[in-house]
């Protein structure tokens, strides 16, 4: 027994032994157990000419234990002591677990000292561990063994008959048609099975029993009433009876293991071209969907509203959450289903699949290449589209502000320069009219900013292409055309005024002073209500933070601006008193200005009620950007995290994918806990993508907190998915070849280990060279001749049949397994063909329907008939036809 053999008998020893323990506390199964176990034991122990009686009591001494060991392994023990002491017993009893343990069988709990003081349940754990080693371990039905061997074999020969179902050794044997199946499949002349009736089980348990007895040398077991009696009867009791009929006609396995090979050849052929038919439907429908998606996200037609362009973004997060990821899915399937077939195809010495033109895998990844690419821009647009619209919202309603506010002002300034009234007024008028005239002007100036603001407003909303662009130039160019006309009549007006200025005395200075103190201060004012006024936009609690300390030096000049009110106040009431006291004859109001002191104090209580206003805005604001902070702080504190994790379970799976640490399925064990963790991750992914919508719904742009975006995370996550379940498949590959090929684990650890020195740079794949370097240390003789160049570029286009550079670790073990492996070549399969035809050069199709399954029967005679020769048996296949549609003639 090879150590493969010994661990896997280990392994399945142990829990049969702790479960066999709890089992013997039933009576009746203990019951079923000592009739069994001392019927098989008689049934060896015969053939020495002696047998046993009780099973507890005649193993005691050790001797039928030792003579029962040799009989059934055909082996001498030691020669056995002849003494009737107790220390005598237990050294013969020893002498037999020794021997059993030398079998690679681990002994738990079984001592020589419990059979030599006759336990019962330790002598019949003792009897059921020599059944497992020499009745039941060495069963093999198609790459099974032991009870799942076993099992299989029953299910197989059991198949046929309808109400005959075996998915257990107890209570599916319990109606007694599982036995007489098992004998009238190998023997039909012993059973008359159509008069069997399920609802009598006595019956049929004799009549099984019986006829084994009598007619197959298999000793009576079990009564056919300790089955039937036993609501479950004891499974080692019937798997040591089954094991009986499965020794009894192994003679007939030979033609069944050769009907399964062809079973097994057709399955392959069936299975891969249907993996071929599913690729190609698969990328057909992948690449169309990604055809359709593309000219979408490449659409870049701008829409003139806010609501619009973020209906357009709403529709984006909807593709991104609900139509991409199952088409992502889909992609890594379709990568998956492409190696396994390849690889099936390898281990079935089958070219290598060529998918249709523009359906390779290549092809596929050129095209969601594209897809990101195409995705990428699409939101990058949309992004900047929602900034360009909100930034002509913001440009739009200031110019249409500081439009009202200017046109407002310039209301009537034409007429006022029309006027000539200074050509009737006295010399006091007239100077009037001219400091009046200097006080406009100052004013004009004062307003020459403005002016130029709502130019340079107008150009910029030209500039972004704002979509009213047309109205906003007509009023624009009309507020210039009034601004020259305004200077073109203000210049003409001075003149005038200058001209007469000899003819005139001097005006009143208290009228003079008061206009030029009230202009600045009302223009001041003004200034004050449209910056209170004035919208504002921010996106970092700095800026707002700015504002806010920009309005408060505002509001320390208040004070100030208010003594300045009050001079100007005292002026205008100095002129009424000088009016009451000197009865100066007024001719009207102040002939220097039009801004009257209630204008004043309209004015400065309209700025007083506009700055608890602007307080309670800037207040707003900043609890918004402060809200909009936490949101950044929570997806960066999430996205630091979640960025590192995805990136070091990368760098693990590559580890695990290179390094070898314990078998094959070691690896995939550990890689598929690998992927459990991961999936278990994805409602943080999810938490982080509900964050990440807030921030976009908050028309947050930027994150300091952060170097991750939500689009990093996304890939990332697409590319973690799709790295574990590209490895669990590498490794999946793997173990079928490994299976299929017999390659034992030391000799994976060696290709392992000799591929893993040669891949200096840890990729996972040999360039050619590192490839020959590995080739030439394993021993193989490849020069730099161009009979070595040859060779090589043979063995390349082996390893690698696409011409990709590189050779896989999966490659490598192909190409290593050929040169070490058996496998079902194409004469065997063709040897399976001859032990069905016997003599004969012709397999009956009835012949055939009989020994295979129906639907494999049918494909394999649908396969066969275009290829029957002339000289062909009516109803029959024939060798060449057989060969040739199955291998092709070029594989004979």
């Amino acid at each position: 027994m090879d150590h493969y053999d010994s661990q896997q008998t280990n392994d399945y020893m142990q829990p049969e032994e702790d479960w066999d323990r709890d089992l013997l506390l039933d009576p009746a199964w203990e019951k079923q157990q000592r009739k069994t176990f001392t019927a098989w034991c008689n049934s060896h122990l015969r053939k020495a000419g002696t047998q046993i009686e009780n099973i507890e009591e005649d193993f005691r001494d050790g001797l039928k234990l030792m003579l029962l060991l040799e009989v059934i392994s055909g082996e001498r023990l030691a020669k056995p002591e002849r003494g009737k002491m107790r220390v005598h017993k237990i050294s013969n009893v020893n002498k037999a677990l020794d021997f059993i343990a030398s079998k690679g069988v681990k002994l738990v709990s079984i001592g020589a000292e419990e059979i030599v003081d006759g336990n019962v349940k330790m002598t019949l754990g003792m009897i059921w561990t020599i059944i497992l080693r020499f009745a039941i371990q060495d069963i093999s039905v198609e790459e099974t063994s032991a009870k799942e061997g076993l099992l299989l074999w029953c299910q197989r020969k059991t198949a046929p008959y309808k109400n005959v179902n075996i998915q257990n050794f107890h209570i599916s044997w319990k109606d007694g048609l599982g036995f007489c199946a098992l004998i009238h499949r190998h023997r039909p002349e012993l059973i008359d099975y159509g008069k069997l009736r399920k609802d009598d089980p006595l019956t049929n348990l004799n009549t099984a029993f019986d006829v084994a007895e009598k007619y197959l040398d298999i000793p009576k077991m079990l009564d056919a009433e300790d089955i039937v009696g036993t609501a479950r009867p004891d499974e080692k009791a019937i798997m040591t009876y089954v094991s009986s009929f499965y020794h009894a006609f192994s003679g007939a396995q030979k033609a069944e293991t050769a009907a399964n090979r062809i079973c097994k050849v057709l399955a392959v052929n069936q299975e891969n071209e249907q993996l071929m038919e599913d690729y190609e439907k698969l990328a057909s429908d992948l690449l169309e969907w990604i055809r359709r998606t593309i000219p979408w996200l490449e659409n870049r037609v701008p829409e003139n509203t806010m609501h619009a362009m973020q209906q357009k973004l709403e529709d984006f997060r909807d593709y991104r959450r609900l139509h991409k990821p199952p088409k992502v899915q889909e992609k890594c399937q379709l990568e998956i289903n492409f190696n396994t077939l390849q690889t099936k195809l390898r281990l079935s010495n089958r070219p290598a699949f060529m998918p249709s033109e523009g359906r390779m895998v290549s092809d596929i990844n050129n095209a969601w290449g594209c897809l990101e690419q195409a995705e990428k821009g699409y939101e990058e647009w949309l992004l900047n589209e929602i900034r360009r619209l909100e930034r002509l919202d913001h440009l739009a309603e200031k110019f249409r502000q500081k439009a009202s506010i200017h046109e407002a002002w310039t209301d009537g300034k034409e007429a006022m320069l029309r006027q000539k009234d200074y050509e009737t007024a006295t010399l006091s008028e007239i100077k009037a009219l001219l400091k009046k005239h200097e006080a406009f002007e100052s004013d004009l100036a004062a307003h020459q900013d403005r002016v130029e603001q709502i130019a340079a407003i107008a150009q910029e909303l030209n500039e972004l292409d704002y979509y009213d662009s047309p109205s906003v130039n007509a009023r624009c160019q009309k507020i210039c055309d009034q601004w020259d006309n305004l200077g073109a009549l203000t210049q003409k007006r001075r003149e005038a005024l200058e001209r007469t200025e000899k003819l005139l005395e001097t005006i009143d200075q208290l009228y003079l002073e008061y206009a030029k103190r009230a202009a600045p201060f009302n223009n001041w004012m003004e200034g004050a209500m449209e910056d209170l006024q004035d919208t504002f936009i921010v996106h970092t609690i700095e800026e707002i933070q700015g504002l806010t300390t920009a309005h408060e030096q505002f509001k320390a000049t208040l004070p100030d601006a208010d003594k300045e009110r009050l001079a100007i106040l005292g002026i205008h009431n100095e002129v009424s008193k000088i009016v009451q006291t000197y009865h100066v004859n007024m001719a009207g109001t102040n002939p220097y200005t039009t801004i009257t002191p209630q204008e004043i104090n309209g004015k400065w209580d309209h700025v007083r009620q506009l700055v608890p206003r602007r307080d309670q805005a800037l207040t707003e604001e900043h609890a918004r950007q402060q809200h909009n902070e936490r949101l950044r702080k929570q997806f960066g504190a999430q996205a630091n995290v979640i960025g590192p994790w995805i990136q070091t379970k990368m760098e693990e799976i590559g580890r695990i994918s290179i390094e070898m640490h314990g078998t094959l399925e070691d690896q995939l064990s550990h890689l598929r806990q690998y992927e459990k963790s991961i999936v278990n991750y994805k409602p943080k992914i999810d938490q982080l993508e509900g964050d990440h919508q807030l921030i976009q719904e908050a028309l947050i742009f930027d994150n300091k907190h952060t170097n991750y975006t939500m689009e990093h995370i996304r890939v990332g996550w697409e590319q973690l998915l799709t790295t574990i379940a590209r490895t669990i498949n590498e490794v999946e590959n793997q173990i079928l070849t490994r299976d299929a090929k017999g390659i034992s684990q030391e000799q994976m650890n060696e290709f392992r280990a000799s591929f893993n020195h040669f891949d200096r740079d840890h990729s996972g794949t040999l360039g050619p060279e590192e490839f020959k370097a590995c080739l030439i240390s394993l021993g193989y003789d490849i020069g730099n001749d161009p009979q070595g160049e040859a060779e090589f570029a043979r063995i390349m286009s082996i390893v690698d049949p696409n011409r990709i550079g590189v050779v896989t670790f999966q490659a490598f073990i192909d190409f290593m397994s050929r040169e070490t492996a058996d496998t079902d070549t194409a004469d065997q399969v063709m040897a399976s063909f001859k032990i069905l035809a016997g003599d004969k050069n012709y397999i009956t199709v009835d012949e055939l329907r009989r020994e295979l399954p129906p639907d494999q029967a049918e494909y394999c005679i649908a396969r066969m008939a275009p290829y029957a020769g002339p000289d062909s048996v009516p109803g029959a296949l024939d060798y060449m036809s057989f060969s040739t549609a199955l291998y092709g003639e070029s594989d004979l």
